[in-house]
């Protein structure tokens, strides 16, 4: 079936209820938090080269520790506590009030804006692997312009889609790096023996890496009115994605660790190489194609996810109501979903060379936020019916969010000398937290005026 031609049927003119429509279920929900936390182990080339081997699998195994489980058990508290469109910002707003539930929304949004500029870009980079001819000039720019409209349609044929969608993406993407492991395993040890001194050293700036490739847990919750049977959905596909994304880490790294490849020879792109060296050209092919298809899936599962705060905010007046409209079969925000990605097709061609560093920041931000809810909620609605509890009352809610909060200070001190131009990075963060905080009061003053006087 062709996704434009679905999409194109579907639109609805001006509904903003949600019609009945297919739900997401525990597979297509583990798939979909795959890509939005992981999209298989790009990403972790870097990690390598800044802390060698060994560092990179201590790291790959203490991160998600203090950083995933946290969030995966919060996550499975609220989410199955409160199943509301909207996960997160309702999680947020209803514990600690209006204004913060919006600063959540707005550290999520402008984060995004650095999140959904990587993808395009790492669509392009696979394919010029492939056939750099392609990407030479504009043609590249075209291409990543091409994979989010492509996105966009994906998601106006709905979120049953999109999940059932990331099955099979997720089994196209595994299988190189499980062709991988084998080469590796069989071929064993194949480059000279004896240590060999990085030349990148920086064991934070590897773990500021592991952050960024372990954060979206959060992500899914945001179209929980649209998951069968949340209540007990959400934990399940939480636990079953963590195991998931953990093992697509370790085990490919360890693989090729056996080898002895120099570990300074890994940089963005470093899969591609290494599969070449212990698999040959085919393997190599094959690796390049699913990165192509971590970014395709990556991008559009993000997307359903990041289009549901524009539904939400809009049905409750801080953005226009045109926002909550949907398409009328399978109930997808369709405004919400062409606006976003006309914002990020403006922002990709930017680059954002740095990205990552302000995506940690803003996004972790709104993590702490939603800790800050977790532990709010328990004090303020202890009787509310949490069919998963994080274990130990609120003591144990403020105990599980000290470690990424932790990481979280750790990551500031370790990137406050970074510069985009003369600027430092952290200020630059600063500034877009201040502008949250304008945004809110200038959007209730709107509210007020356009607000219908009393006869």
């Amino acid at each position: 079936m062709n996704p434009f031609a679905a999409a194109e049927n579907n639109l609805a003119g001006g509904a903003a209820k949600k019609p009945k429509s297919r739900k997401m279920t525990v597979l297509p929900m583990i798939a979909a938090t795959y890509f939005m936390v992981a999209g298989g182990p790009y990403g972790l080339e870097d990690i390598v080269g800044k802390t060698g081997y060994r560092a990179t699998l201590l790291i790959l195994l203490i991160t998600p520790l203090l950083w995933s489980l946290p969030t995966a058990l919060m996550v499975s508290e609220l989410a199955t506590a409160i199943p509301e469109e909207g996960g997160f910002y309702i999680w947020v707003r209803r514990g600690m009030g209006n204004f913060w539930g919006y600063q959540e929304t707005w550290l999520t949004m402008a984060g995004s804006v650095f999140e959904m500029a990587l993808y395009p870009n790492l669509f392009v980079d696979y394919i010029s692997r492939l056939a750099p001819s392609l990407t030479e000039g504009h043609r590249g720019l075209w291409l990543g312009l091409g994979m989010i409209v492509l996105c966009t349609a994906w998601n106006v044929v709905g979120s049953h889609a999109v999940g059932e969608g990331s099955l099979f993406l997720n089994v196209a993407l595994l299988l190189p790096f499980v062709a991988l492991i084998g080469f590796a395993v069989a071929r064993g040890h194949m480059a000279a023996s004896g240590a060999v001194p990085l030349q990148r050293a920086d064991f934070l700036g590897g773990i500021l890496i592991a952050m960024w490739n372990y954060m979206g847990w959060d992500n899914l919750s945001t179209i929980a009115g649209e998951v069968e049977a949340p209540q007990k959905t959400y934990t399940r596909a939480m636990f079953g994605s963590l195991l998931l994304v953990v093992a697509s880490y370790l085990l490919p790294v360890a693989a090729v660790a056996r080898t002895g490849i120099d570990p300074n020879s890994w940089t963005t792109g470093g899969w591609v190489d290494a599969g070449r060296i212990v698999g040959g050209e085919v393997l190599a092919i094959a690796i390049a194609v699913a990165g192509v298809i971590g970014a395709i899936g990556s991008f559009g599962a993000l997307m359903m996810s990041f289009t549901r705060l524009p539904l939400v905010m809009a049905e409750e007046g801080y953005l226009p109501k045109i926002f909550a409209r949907r398409t009328s079969g399978s109930g997808a925000p369709w405004v919400a979903i062409v606006a976003c990605a006309v914002f990020w097709a403006l922002c990709y061609p930017l680059g954002f060379e740095k990205s990552l560093i302000l995506d940690v920041l803003l996004t972790g931000l709104s993590i702490v936020l939603e800790f800050a809810a977790l532990v709010a909620l328990r004090v303020r609605e202890p009787n509310l019916a949490r069919p998963y509890r994080v274990p130990g009352g609120v003591l144990g809610t403020i105990l599980v969010s000290i470690p990424p909060i932790g990481l979280m200070v750790a990551t500031a001190v370790r990137n406050q000398s970074e510069l985009v131009g003369r600027t430092s990075e952290l200020a630059i963060g600063a500034a877009v937290v201040a502008a949250g905080v304008v945004s809110f009061f200038v959007s209730r003053l709107v509210q007020q005026r356009h607000r219908p006087k009393a006869a």
